[in-house]
């Protein structure tokens, strides 16, 4: 455990160079990561959500992979999502080889490791699918091949409020597959002119960041994640939670299972980040909004920022009545 607390805290440190006065917000993308999900940041520009992407990747060193990172670290990519684009733009697509005489696939962005779909919202729904796949099963369909994902394959996608011009809803299937949705907000005045005074360093990661961790230290930190130990009252007080969210009156649309077990990940994976080898009370209500919130549909305004909140509230008070032991 200490040599996996070590690791944790030197990839949040490491990402704090960078990305300043957003500790939270740090630690539910590494959550996401241990999680192995896929995280959605919904924010105006400029905020830092592709600072983060790039620094994330850049902490991880190569291990003996089939992709190329020219900045260091793992495989990056970015796909900047406009109304114009294509699947086969994200997918990749078939092209004749002369010297073969025969035609072979191209790969496109989605071959990666760490992929940011920046601006997601901006492209069709049609688009927006080709992220169906590849999110849910690892993996990619093109004609009658099918091409396995490296299990490290961990999407960071960005998307502008609704409000602003030119954008589609992200479609509820969609927005399932994301494991946690947050939004990074902007940083205090402090850190914004701690900012102002470094933005050569920050700007220049690439010589900034430190790989401090490696392509198999990851791996062996998401294993660890899914040993994480939840006591059995907890299981059951999450699956009361997720029920509540299907009656409430305020409430149209209520959690699915599949989103009763990402929420479980995603609190084992929590633990580990807080140095933790179990799960507690507060975790369910620290994770509440950021897991399930997305995956709802509110019949108004005022009951989307509130009815989660108290269900999660109302599950974690009758929990933590019941003294429940935090190890076996």
């Amino acid at each position: 455990m200490n040599e996996t607390t070590s690791k944790l805290k030197a990839l949040t440190e490491n990402i704090e160079t960078i990305i300043r006065g957003k500790p939270k917000e740090i630690k539910y993308v590494v959550t996401a990561l241990l999680a192995k999900g896929h995280i959605l940041l919904e924010d105006n520009p400029g905020a830092g959500k592709t600072v983060l992407a790039k620094t994330l990747a850049q902490s991880i060193s190569e291990g003996a992979i089939d992709f190329h990172s020219a900045n260091g670290g793992v495989a990056f990519k970015r796909i900047q999502f406009t109304p114009d684009l294509l699947p086969m733009d994200l997918i990749g697509s078939y092209i004749f080889d002369e010297s073969k005489k025969d035609f072979i696939f191209k790969k496109g962005p989605l071959f990666t490791h760490v992929l940011l779909a920046d601006e997601i919202n901006r492209a069709s729904p049609k688009v927006q699918s080709a992220l169906l796949e590849c999110m849910a099963e690892n993996q990619i369909s093109s004609g009658d091949t099918t091409f396995q994902l490296d299990q490290f394959f961990f999407t960071i996608a960005t998307q502008n409020p609704i409000e602003m011009e030119g954008t589609y809803p992200l479609p509820t299937a969609q927005l399932d597959r994301f494991s946690m949705k947050i939004s990074f907000g902007y940083v205090s005045e402090e850190v914004e002119f701690d900012i102002y005074s470094n933005y050569l360093a920050i700007g220049n990661g690439k010589n900034t960041v430190k790989q401090v961790l490696t392509y198999n230290d990851v791996i062996h930190l998401q294993e660890a994640a899914e040993k994480v130990y939840i006591h059995p009252e907890l299981v059951k007080g999450i699956v009361r939670l997720v029920q509540a969210t299907r009656r409430h009156t305020e409430i149209a649309l209520g959690c699915s299972t599949r989103g009763g077990i990402t929420f479980i990940k995603c609190l084992k994976a929590w633990a580990l980040v807080n140095q933790r080898d179990f799960v507690i009370e507060d975790d369910i209500r620290d994770l509440a909004h950021p897991v399930l919130h997305h995956r709802l549909i509110f019949r108004n305004r005022e009951a989307s920022r509130t009815a989660l909140q108290q269900i999660a509230d109302l599950e974690v008070n009758k929990l933590a009545k019941m003294g429940i032991p935090a190890k076996p």
